[in-house]
Order: structure tokens, then C-alpha cells, then sequence
């Protein structure tokens, strides 16, 4: 039987930008669910909140670090709730990726290397796990006849200047072209893009947290220019598991969230410590955009999202558009710096100190 997600999901969330993003729901009962880097923060939600509102057959966590799974494990333990395994495994490696997805019926594709300067200095590791393994993903998907893949994408891989972007476009084109390689039959293949996860491990909210707990007497600035797409991490579960429901294959799902500056983000978190700009990493940009103006031509728009289809398969474009979704004009994007919707302080505060980034 499945739950409604929490009052208190709901009353953060609608406080970020009246947008939770829990409509349409995709039925997940009964049904078998591998998460590929199932230990990261995002795996983390996604599974407290399967395990809240499905009552899935198996939920399977496969990730390489052995030392994550044991810690997730005392959270989310497999006496506790049977239907969780928990599985070592690499996506770099086809043989382990296709045993693992024997009966399953639900890929949900997180796994990644992500931070820009490490994947600048390691560029084969990063191919290796970032496109490589989104072709393993996909070969075992076909062959074991899974019926959905969603693989999470980055606001990174539209008109990337660095690897990490580069290789996630990449992956994204893989998966958007999966659909037609598995034949009528075979797995919908999707693709989920969003910005910066409000409190990820790894990201500036945090670090910036940190700073402040230890007496930092500034704050460091990149660029007082930036900007960035903010989602919170509920908001990114929420809104994957609303693509399954609806995704007809190869379509890249991209929220509308909003976008706030470097500095108003430094501001909210410690509003009397000074800041020092110290000047864009390498691969940086000043501003982020989730759908390229060269994209326009094939973006449709919903209330609460724009979907991306393959320039070289528009045969659902019409089935999106009847039921209700509109193409955008041509020359249209949708970046941090130009995005009318703007996270104010008090949103962010209230999700900083709520149990959803703790």
C-alpha cells in the first residue's frame, strides 16, 4: 500500500517555490528497483522515500564502495525492510551491471563522477564511468528487458565547457537514443536534468556551513556575478519519480526551479561575514542553463517542467502536445542569470534547518 509523502515534505517544498513536483506518481509497488550509486545523497532520499510510500518487490542499492553500503545499511536495514539488497558493483563493468538487473523492472541511473576540477585531472576515469558506463547501463537494460530507465542528468552537460559536462552530455545523448535501439518492446529510456542540489554532499552549502561553524572570518566568492539553479533533494526524488510516470522515451525532463546568486546564497547562510572573491575554478561558468537556445526547436513546455525531445526522434511530439504540453519559442533558454523566478533567503533558511538537508 502506498503512503502520501509527509505534511512537513510538503510545507518545505511549497516554501522553496510552491513546486513539489509529487504529480503525476509513478506506481513503484510490486515492482523491482536497482539504483546505480545508490549510497550517494541522492540514492540516500530516493530510497527513504521509496521505502515510505511503495512496498517495492526488491530495492536494490549497487554502488563500488562497500564501506557506504555497511553505513546506509544501519539506516536502512535489509531486516528491517526485506525487500532491500544491497549489491557491490561497478557501472564500468557490463557482466556485473547485467547480473544485477536479472528481473528487474526499474533502472534508476545515479551513479557518476561529478566534481569538475577531479574529472579535469582524471579524464579517463571520468570517461570511464561517465559514458562507458551509460552504455553498459543501457546494453544490460535491453538484454534483461527492463521496462523504464531514468537517468539523472546536470544543468553541466547543456553547452559544456568541461569534462564533467561534456561526459554527461554525452551520457544524456546515450540515453535518449536507447529507446530506438531497444525496439518497441524494450526498456522507455529517460533522462532527468536539474541544477545544484540544496545541502548534497559536496556542494557549497555545506562547505559554506562548515566555513562558518569553524570562525571563518570570510567567506570565499568565485565571481559575485554567478548564478545557480537551486532544487532541493526531495524536490530532485520527487520530480524523478514524476518523470517515470510520465516519460514516453528518450525525452530529457528539466524542472522549472529557481536560480540565486552566489552571494545572496553566501548572504542567507552568514549574513555578517565578508566575502572574498578568489576567482572561477577551471570549467567554471558564470551561469548555468538547462535548456540550450539550439534546443529550443525541439523543447515542448508543462506547467511545471520543459521536455527536451531527440532532434532525430520526435514521434511522441505530437502526444505530448495533445496532452497539454506547448513547443517554446524558437531561440528560447533557460539559464540561471535570465530566469525570472529567484530562491529568496527566508525559503532557503527554512530548508537549511529543515530534516531534509540535516
Amino acid at each position: 500500500m502506498s503512503h502520501s509523502p509527509t505534511e512537513t515534505t510538503d510545507s518545505v517544498e511549497s516554501l522553496f517555490l510552491g513546486r513539489d513536483f509529487t504529480e503525476p506518481r509513478v506506481d513503484l509497488n510490486g515492482q523491482s528497483i536497482l539504483i546505480t550509486g545508490g549510497t550517494g545523497s541522492f540514492g540516500m532520499k530516493l530510497v527513504e522515500t521509496i521505502l515510505n510510500e511503495y512496498t517495492p518487490r526488491k530495492l536494490i542499492i549497487f554502488s563500488r564502495d562497500e564501506l557506504k553500503q555497511y553505513e546506509m545499511a544501519q539506516r536502512f536495514s535489509p531486516t528491517e525492510h526485506p525487500c532491500l539488497r544491497y549489491f557491490i558493483g561497478d557501472v564500468r563493468d557490463e557482466a556485473r551491471l547485467d547480473m544485477a538487473m536479472r528481473g528487474v523492472d526499474v533502472v534508476i541511473h545515479a551513479a557518476a563522477l561529478k566534481h569538475v576540477p577531479i574529472a579535469e585531472y582524471n579524464p579517463f576515469e571520468c570517461i570511464k564511468t561517465n559514458v562507458m558506463g551509460a552504455q553498459n547501463v543501457v546494453t544490460a537494460a535491453i538484454k534483461r528487458q527492463v521496462k523504464h530507465v531514468c537517468a539523472l542528468s546536470t544543468d553541466k552537460a547543456a553547452s559544456p565547457i568541461n569534462l564533467y559536462g561534456a561526459s554527461k552530455l554525452a551520457s544524456d545523448k546515450i540515453f535518449t537514443a536507447a529507446s530506438a535501439m531497444g525496439g518497441q518492446d524494450g526498456p522507455i529510456f529517460s533522462v532527468v536534468r536539474y541544477g545544484n542540489v540544496v545541502g548534497s554532499r559536496g556542494s557549497v552549502v555545506p562547505f559554506f556551513k562548515k566555513l562558518v561553524a569553524e570562525g571563518a572570518d570570510h567567506l570565499p566568492i568565485t565571481d559575485e556575478r554567478m548564478t545557480r539553479f537551486w532544487i532541493t533533494l526531495q524536490q530532485g526524488v520527487n520530480f524523478v519519480l514524476s518523470s517515470l510516470a510520465s516519460a514516453k522515451g528518450g525525452e530529457t525532463f528539466v524542472p522549472k526551479i529557481p536560480s540565486m546568486s552566489t552571494v545572496d546564497l553566501a548572504r542567507s547562510i552568514a549574513p555578517d561575514l565578508p566575502h572574498k572573491v578568489v576567482g572561477i575554478r577551471p570549467g567554471e561558468k558564470l551561469h548555468e542553463v538547462m535548456v540550450p537556445e539550439d534546443d529550443s526547436r525541439a523543447t515542448l513546455e508543462l506547467e511545471d517542467r520543459y521536455l527536451i525531445l531527440p532532434a532525430h526522434d520526435q514521434r511522441h511530439r505530437e502526444t505530448w502536445i495533445s496532452e497539454g504540453a506547448t513547443p517554446v519559442a524558437e531561440g528560447f533558454s533557460y539559464a540561471s542569470n535570465s530566469n525570472p523566478e529567484r530562491l529568496d533567503a527566508r525559503a532557503l533558511q527554512t530548508i537549511l534547518q529543515s530534516r531534509l538537508t540535516a
